[in-house]
């Protein structure tokens, strides 16, 4: 038959035809080995950028910052180092309410006066109200997607660093919520600060306590769910956002760790800061202030005696009287900065 004799064209074409279907066998089967060997597509590392830049005055520039991670804008506030020399940067983090409604460092504290003259950057970002600064594992129905130690440890420091002239060298502190958020960024990103400073806040999250007071500020007084955040009860995450069970890890950082006691202090008068005459503002810090803050004394003592027993320094003012109020915290601010300002210039 002619498809039998060599050299025919039925032959050719023949031959032709298993070339063309060995050849696309071939690379069926190399594409396959290729798609199974490949390594998985790596996801875009998070990035940041300034959206807009407001000059306030000279010693004060508002920026919006486009974090990648959380698909939104985030309100930075800034003290620039005088004088455009290199300098180091502190970050402030604001409490539950994330800065919003006024209750910011910037509304309640003169770290405008304060700073002036420092070399230091100062980094206040607005936001994150009931958060805990942290990953949260799944956007929240109500507080929608959480990715602030993202956006805290990898993304705003690069954009600091990028728009102002930094040394390298970065300090933490926190009030309240972020009292315990500072202890937790710090593990998240253990050569990131050289200085951690908490006021008011509670480092214990894992424990049934601990626990109470993290879903008292995230369901109680911003409306999520701690599922959302770390998990159920049960959860590992819990214990590997509890700097309590982690102190060994803050061996090596200038800590600097204060509350009051909870019972009314100087501040706590009908003429003091923040109350100026208002009855009704006296009654809800003493009451309100008091029981929160002595909540958050049981913790910070209890975070003494452990850092004690493994030999982690730290200094602690522990001060009798004294609210969870702004002026409190604002006087522990300036207590804390010469220890921070002497690890920060290395």
């Amino acid at each position: 038959m002619d498809w039998a004799v060599p050299g025919s064209a039925v032959d050719r074409r023949c031959r032709r035809g298993v070339r063309v279907a060995t050849g696309a066998g071939f690379l069926a089967v190399v594409g396959i080995v290729a798609t199974v060997l490949a390594p998985a597509r790596a996801e875009a590392a998070p990035t940041a950028r300034i959206v807009s830049e407001h000059v306030v005055t000279q010693h004060e520039i508002d920026l919006n910052v486009r974090s990648s991670s959380m698909r939104t804008v985030i309100p930075v506030k800034v003290i620039p180092a005088p004088g455009g020399a290199s300098a180091p940067t502190l970050y402030l983090l604001n409490g539950a309410a994330g800065g919003d409604g006024g209750s910011s460092w910037f509304d309640q504290t003169d770290i405008r006066s304060f700073f002036a003259k420092e070399n230091v950057n100062v980094v206040v970002p607005i936001g994150g109200a009931a958060s805990y600064f942290t990953d949260w594992r799944r956007p929240d129905p109500h507080l929608g997607v959480q990715k602030w130690a993202t956006f805290l440890t990898k993304e705003l420091p690069a954009v600091v660093n990028r728009r102002f002239e930094t040394t390298g060298r970065n300090a933490i502190a926190g009030i309240s919520m972020a009292g315990t958020s500072v202890f937790q960024l710090s593990l998240r990103a253990p050569k990131l600060y050289q200085a951690i400073g908490s006021f008011s806040g509670c480092a214990q999250t894992s424990d049934p306590a601990g626990q109470a007071a993290v879903r008292l500020v995230v369901e109680g007084r911003g409306g999520g769910n701690t599922v959302n955040m770390w998990g159920p009860p049960s959860d590992p995450e819990w214990r590997a956002n509890d700097p309590y069970l982690q102190v060994e890890k803050f061996r090596g950082k200038s800590i600097y760790i204060s509350n009051g006691s909870g019972d009314p202090g100087r501040y706590d008068t009908i003429n003091g800061p923040g109350i100026e005459g208002n009855r009704s503002k006296l009654v809800e810090q003493i009451a309100v202030g008091a029981v929160i803050e002595k909540a958050t004394n049981e913790c910070t003592r209890s975070l003494q005696r452990k850092m004690a027993q493994q030999g982690v320094p730290a200094t602690f003012h522990l001060y009798q009287g004294g609210t969870h109020a702004w002026p409190y915290w604002q006087d522990e601010l300036h207590r804390a900065w010469p220890q921070f300002r002497a690890v920060l210039a290395g």
